[in-house]
């Protein structure tokens, strides 16, 4: 009995401990499952809301990503990719804020672009005051053109990234192309151009590599934005074309009446320009009767940044002196009494210790300036080398009824767009050369005698990159030898142009040429340099001097046979005449 109690009493015990373990495991299990149940609640919440880090930390990946392949794509276009995409991804490796499309590129782009300029600029002000009196004449001469075209670089990309910033809606799609293509071919010009015042002497050069590598990098970070600029627009201006023509719109064409002007000039300019009389805000008289006696007396007390025309009349009389129309003096007209009357002369030159630059008797850079019924000059002579009567870097600038007279490079179209009607244009050696978008129409563009073992070229042209929308075009002209060559001519070549820069581009059409131009036409600058890059074209030339059979064969030069191309040099095209022109009051032609 004992036995059978004790045996129960186990049971109860064993029944007892189980009772408890069971408690124990379904507390374990319920608590599992709880888990459990929490854990997929919290993925599938997380799956829907996307809120939680790993989820947070690919879409951040996911756009950097995408950010990266827009800059990618965008440098792809470009003459430097590498340069282009490095740039931007070391300046910022978080582009995904700032990046979402090609035109986001630009404008970054751009303005890591103003950075290295400025570091440009600081640059040049240390090695002046380095070197101070070590310095030649022309190598201080050379870093003041540096500070000033550096300066001229900064603000020409503040305004390219403030044209961008309203792109595409302030204006037509090919007016705002033009004007971002303009800004940024003159700001690699102006790269060129501070470099270019170094090549004279051998002295020179040792300070121009001090600067070379600065430089450089400026002028291929503007030739990639330039780029990704033609590539933008060029793709916009032809989906616009295909959809206007996708609804049976015709493209409206530009006017090329013979009467017209460019649109850039005003109505009121217009009449400026042609009208007999013009009331001047200032007259300019060497003897005393007017408000000042020199031009430059005028031109300083302009006002600066002004947007009403601002006429300087200057009355017959022989002014020796330098003038400085600078980009603070916009709207400015010079108005003489006749060309053979009014006369602005200098002597600069490179050999007696001037740049190319600054050797100009008159320099116009202030945007809209016009000219009329004058003659710039530069007496230095055939001996004395580079030596400039005019220099224009002034956008929409128009001259009317002048005379341009030195030897070799007599007028410097510097850059931006520019028109010339009715000119005189002498010289001998380059003696129009220049990376501007111009045109001279119905000129007289006469090469005279240079000095012995010389060759006379009329044009040589400087683009350096094949984005630039630059060129310097002969329309309508009258292509000859002045009195002092024409008895010996024979002795002395004269050719229609050389390339000074890799992409030199002329193009002469519609012309009479006499028998001053030798039958090749053109003339080589240094062995193959540039002769397969070059685009030199001839459109419908007559004269003596016009023929084509004999002329060069290089792989860039071609003569031009369809209209067609051709209407792509006139002012309505290659200098957006029809947006400005008719502002000058000076005559002119849109088209062919």
């Amino acid at each position: 009995m004992s036995r059978i109690k004790e045996f129960f009493a186990r049971s109860d015990s064993i029944k007892q401990t189980f009772k408890t373990k069971k408690k124990l495991y379904i507390i374990i299990f319920s608590s599992f499952l709880l888990v459990a149940t929490l854990i997929g609640i919290a993925i599938r919440e997380s799956n829907k809301s996307g809120t939680n880090q790993g989820s947070s930390a690919a879409s951040l990946n996911l756009r950097s990503t995408a950010a990266h392949a827009v800059v990618r794509s965008s440098c792809s276009n470009t003459l430097y990719p590498g340069l282009c995409y490095s740039t931007i991804a070391n300046y910022d490796p978080d582009v995904s804020k700032k990046v979402t499309s090609q035109k986001d590129v630009i404008e970054l782009s751009l303005n890591i672009t103003c950075k290295a300029i400025q570091k440009n600029y600081f640059q040049v002000e240390k090695l002046m005051a380095k070197r101070g009196n070590h310095l030649t004449k022309r190598e201080n001469c050379a870093l003041h053109d540096c500070l000033e075209t550096i300066d001229e670089t900064l603000d020409e990309l503040h305004e390219a990234i403030s044209d961008l910033e309203s792109y595409p809606t302030k204006k037509s799609l090919t007016q705002h192309a033009d004007d971002l293509k303009t800004l940024i071919s003159s700001a690699i010009t102006n790269t060129e151009t501070c470099l270019d015042g170094f090549s004279h002497d051998g002295a020179d050069k040792n300070v121009r590599k001090a600067l070379l590598k600065g430089q450089l990098q400026v002028e291929k970070m503007c030739s990639n934005a330039l780029a990704m600029i033609c590539n933008m627009t060029g793709t916009d201006i032809a989906n616009e074309k295909a959809a206007m023509l996708a609804k049976g719109r015709k493209l409206e064409e530009q006017e090329t009446s013979e009467a017209g002007w460019p649109e850039w000039l005003s109505a009121g300019d217009r009449r400026l320009l042609q009208s007999s009389k013009v009331t001047p805000d200032v007259v300019v008289a060497a003897d005393g009767s007017g408000d000042y006696k020199t031009v430059g007396a005028a031109v300083a007390a302009a006002p600066q940044g002004s947007s009403k025309r601002y006429v300087i009349r200057i009355k017959a009389g022989v002014y020796k002196e330098n003038v400085d129309v600078s980009k603070k003096k916009k709207n400015i007209m010079f108005l003489g009494d006749g060309r053979a009357n009014t006369i602005i002369t200098g002597s600069r030159s490179v050999k007696d210790g001037s740049t190319t630059f600054t050797s100009a008797t008159v320099a116009a850079v202030g945007e809209r300036f016009l000219a009329r019924d004058i003659t710039f000059q530069n007496t230095a002579g055939p001996s004395k080398h580079q030596a400039v009567a005019l220099r224009v870097g002034s956008d929409f600038s128009a001259f009317y009824q002048c005379d341009i007279l030195a030897y070799q490079d007599t007028l410097y179209v510097h850059s931006n767009r520019q028109f010339f009607i009715n000119c005189l244009i002498s010289g001998t050696v380059d003696f129009i050369f220049g990376n501007a978008a111009v045109v001279l129409q119905d000129c007289d563009i006469h090469a005279r005698r240079p000095d012995s073992g010389q060759k006379n070229m009329l044009t040589a042209q400087g683009r350096t990159d094949p984005n630039q929308n630059t060129g310097i075009v002969i329309q309508k002209c009258r292509i000859g030898a002045t009195s002092d060559l024409k008895p010996v001519q024979g002795s002395f070549p004269t050719y229609l142009g050389r390339p000074w820069k890799e992409y030199s581009r002329t193009v002469i059409m519609q012309s009479s040429i006499t028998d001053v131009i030798r039958p090749a036409g053109w003339f080589e600058w240094s062995g193959n340099f540039a002769l397969n890059t070059l685009y030199y074209g001839e459109y419908q030339n007559t004269g003596a001097g016009a023929g084509t059979s004999g002329r060069v064969k290089w792989k860039g030069y071609k003569v031009i046979t369809s209209a067609t191309e051709a209407q792509g040099f006139t002012p309505a095209r290659f200098i957006a005449g029809s947006s400005w022109l008719s502002s000058t009051t000076f005559p002119f032609s849109l088209g062919l």
